[in-house]
């Protein structure tokens, strides 16, 4: 349908209709869809009138408006009653002549259709003038149109006049304000423009404070934006507790350090024989007995008011981690050497024997050997205070089995047998016994080292509170339903404690059946921070830290623990769903230690003071000095190692993941996995190179499989296997420079070539974790190590018909191993040279001397 074209004056319309001479125009139409077949669309226009049409002519229309057509002529007009013939054809003349309102139309021919634009078509009295003809109201002579009203459009025809608001100057105002001063100076400046008259710059004035108090507020939602934006990528994030949950989407679990541990010696007298010194109880929530750095006080135990004193004037707080029964004949054990003279525990011992009977003495004691005589100068000021070593007792024997004493068949001396773990090997040669070297008399001494008992294992950090100190408990409301409830620890640093599995796989800080070594030993990722709540009311369910709450059930009651750049911690509850919510209102008693990092690891003889009701305790002290101490892991480094951490192994399925994961338990060095069908079902065989050489025995298999458990594919059984170990048999031929004796670089040859460690600390040749799976024993590299050794002027390891070398695989022919210049070995073998006279089986290695003297 033709488009209706409507003017905006719809009041003065009516009142223009309703006169009874005045005329004027209702709406325009442009002849286009509708047209006659013979007459040119869109160039017809039907000027619709409120009364009949006066005979009008082409001279009293006017066009005007367009953009690329203009102007629009007028070729014709004539009312469509009374139209020319010689103007229209009869196509035309029938239709115009039809239409209902014939007599009040006007029919308009254009010489062109226009463009897009909008058109203005008026009725004037002439073409010279722009009044308009007699009886036509002037507002009503005029119509907006367009040629194109047809054509295709989305949006409504009629136009919309839009008053647009008033625009206002743009302040100048300068957008990379961001800070408090910043701010305040652009109050300033906008004030300056809009209130010349305030001159006022005095602190005290109620429009300075009104600036400054806008500025401060600005301040802060400045850095609140910043914050936001910085702290949502972790490569800008600043703050630990955004990097920790960073970090947590892949994987990777941020440490926040871990607390020092030492073992502490305790001399007591008969006042405490028998007695028990406390370890903590965490059923009462009790913790361990306080020992303390070295204070403005003799050592020994001090009174609470010197404990506080001590605690304020910087001491480090230490606390016992077990009980400990104490004994005073376990202050100093002497060794007892069998009457001979000038002894030692060598390298590597794991017995000894004690001299006297010990009958409280029992496994899993810890005893620390200690040098306390120089055996050069027998002054105890001299004595080497790295020679002190704490081992874990696995037996001691003071009776025969039948309840008789055990002595020295041959003087009858009473006698104590013991033994610890090779993870508590002796790491340097002990000294017992010796004779000393200053002249103008020598001296024999019988006890350059002793045995202390009654050793504790004591970490760093103290509990608070700690009523026996005058401490109050510092309680936490929680907030209503609904609010966010992170309560912030009072005091800090919180102390993080390393946690290591037991036997019983149970979480603990150390494990009491483990060797001494192992009690500084811990992953830490295992960590805990050392916090309880008790809540008012419910004491016998406390909350307890977690490292997450992503698999925590809607009942346990959990915590997070996160700790900021200042080393304060904040606790984070569940919701309800992953760990329970608190009750509104409920209120909490925390129970937490304090004191983390390296500021732990305090040196020997530093720890001199204990806190305890017990009578007897003449002194302590750390022989060794406390270690274990981390400090929290640097954000950079976090950084750094994320991105990488999902690559970490935490399934098993192919044997390259078993493989992979065995070799990360810190005893394997090696592993090499084979998957086979066993008949009914896959079975993952495991053989394992021990660091060491140490066997892959019954035990350790049991602890391993352990450790594969929660890595283990369900369906897979698992057989773990010691190495196909490849004895060597090597004979080398060995010419001797001139001014060198055979002996001593023969001697020399043995250790360089060896399967021990050399007396300079480093390892021989044949050292079993010099070789691993299907490592090839390469001629070149003998050749290399051999010659190394001063006063060997060349080496023939030639191994042919009528020469005495060799260079082959124990027990077997040769196959061209030393054409090729390497034995090569198996997927599952690895070269094994113990040169034992005694085990041939286990590899050997022969010198023919020539030359030298």
């Amino acid at each position: 349908m033709a488009g209706q074209f409507c003017c905006t004056q719809l009041k003065r319309l009516a009142a223009v209709r309703a006169h009874p001479t005045l005329n004027g125009i209702d709406y325009l139409e442009v002849l286009d869809l509708q047209a006659p077949s013979d007459s040119p669309r869109q160039r017809t226009l039907l000027v619709h009138c409120l009364k009949p049409v006066p005979p009008l002519t082409a001279a009293h229309v006017q066009i005007e408006g367009g953009v690329r057509l203009t102007p629009v002529k007028v070729e014709w007009a004539a009312p469509a009653d009374s139209l020319p013939a010689a103007l229209v054809t009869p196509a035309e003349q029938a239709f115009f002549s039809g239409l209902t309102d014939a007599d009040r139309v006007l029919v308009v021919r254009t010489d062109s259709a226009g463009d897009y634009s909008w058109y203005t078509l008026a009725l004037t009295r002439s073409a010279t003038e722009s009044e308009p003809p007699e009886d036509f109201d002037p507002v009503v002579s005029r119509v907006s149109f367009s040629f194109k009203v047809e054509c295709a459009s989305e949006f409504d025809c009629q136009g919309r006049e839009v008053c647009p608001p008033q625009t206002w100057p743009t302040p100048q105002i300068d957008y990379l304000a961001k800070d408090y001063a910043s701010f305040r100076q652009v109050v300033l400046d906008r004030l300056a423009v809009i209130m010349p008259d305030w001159q006022e710059r005095h602190a005290a004035d109620l429009g300075i404070t009104l600036v400054e108090l806008l500025a401060y507020v600005g301040d802060q939602l400045s850095y609140h934006q910043d914050a936001v934006a910085t702290e949502a990528y972790l490569g800008t994030a600043r703050q630990r507790v955004s990097v920790r949950r960073h970090a947590r989407l892949l994987d990777y679990a941020m440490h926040d350090g871990a607390n020092a541990r030492a073992w502490v010696a305790l001399t007591v007298n008969a006042q405490a024989d028998g007695q028990t010194l406390p370890g903590p109880d965490p059923d009462d929530h009790r913790p361990g007995t306080l020992l303390l750095t070295k204070a403005n006080a003799p050592r020994g135990r001090l009174g609470a008011r010197d404990v506080v004193k001590a605690l304020n004037q910087g001491t480090a707080a230490f606390e016992t981690l077990h009980d400990l029964t104490l004994y005073e004949a376990h202050n100093r054990m002497t060794f007892y050497t069998w009457g001979d003279e000038s002894c030692c525990l060598p390298r590597g011992a794991t017995r000894a024997t004690l001299a006297g009977t010990f009958p409280h003495l029992q496994v899993g004691d810890v005893l620390i050997f200690e040098e306390v005589l120089h055996p050069g100068t027998g002054e105890a000021a001299d004595a080497d205070p790295e020679h002190r070593h704490a081992v874990r007792l696995t037996a001691a024997a003071s009776d025969d089995g039948n309840g008789n004493p055990r002595v020295d068949p041959l003087t009858g001396q009473p006698i104590t047998e013991i033994a610890w773990d090779a993870a508590d090997a002796l790491p340097f040669p002990l000294c017992l016994s010796a004779t000393t070297d200053v002249e103008p008399k020598k001296k024999y001494l019988d006890a350059v080292s002793i045995a202390r008992g009654n050793v504790v294992l004591a970490d760093h950090g103290r509990t608070v509170p700690r009523p026996e100190l005058g401490e109050t408990a510092h309680k936490l409301e929680a907030v209503p339903k609904g609010k966010v409830f992170r309560p912030r620890l009072p005091q800090g640093v919180i102390t993080q404690q390393g946690m290591v599995r037991r036997q019983d796989h149970r979480l603990a800080p150390f494990d009491p059946a483990a060797p001494a070594a192992a009690a500084f030993a811990w992953d830490l990722e295992q960590a805990m921070p050392v916090v309880t709540l008790l809540e008012i009311g419910a004491e016998d369910r406390p909350w307890l830290p977690s490292r997450h709450l992503l698999d925590s059930d809607p009942f346990a009651r959990q915590f997070v623990v996160e700790i900021d750049n200042a080393g304060s911690a904040r606790l984070r509850f569940g919701d309800g769903v992953l760990g329970e919510q608190p009750a509104p209102g409920a209120s909490f008693q925390p129970v937490y230690r304090l004191g983390n990092g390296r500021v732990g690891n305090v040196g020997r003889e530093a720890i001199a003071h204990i806190f305890t009701a017990l009578d007897g305790i003449t002194a302590l002290r750390n022989p060794l000095p406390a270690a274990g101490g981390i400090d929290p892991e640097p954000l950079d480094r976090v950084r750094q190692r994320v991105p990488v951490a999902f690559r970490k192994p935490r399934r098993a399925v192919t044997p390259a993941d078993y493989a992979v994961v065995a070799e990360g338990h810190p005893e394997v060095q090696k592993a090499v996995a084979t998957l086979r069908w066993t008949g009914s079902w896959h079975t993952l065989f495991l053989a394992l190179d021990r660091k060491g050489g140490r066997p892959v025995d019954l035990s350790f298999i049991h602890e391993l499989k352990a450790y594969l458990d929660a890595y283990r594919l369900a369906g897979h059984d698992l057989e773990i296997e010691p190495p196909q170990y490849v004895p060597l048999d090597l004979a080398i031929t060995v010419c001797v420079a001139p001014g060198y004796f055979r002996e001593a670089v023969q001697e020399a040859l043995l250790s360089v070539l060896g399967s021990g460690v050399r007396p300079d600390g480093q390892r021989g040749f044949f050292h079993p974790d010099n070789f691993t799976f299907g490592q090839a024993v390469h001629l070149s590299q003998v050749t290399a190590a051999a010659m190394q050794v001063p006063g060997v002027q060349w080496v023939d390891l030639e191994d042919a018909p009528g020469k005495p070398n060799r260079f082959r695989r124990w027990g077997r022919p040769p196959v061209d191993e030393w054409a090729q210049g390497r034995i090569d070995l198996g997927r599952l073998e690895i070269a094994c040279l113990l040169n034992d006279a005694n085990a041939p089986e286990m590899g050997r290695i022969e010198f023919f001397m020539e030359g030298g003297t």
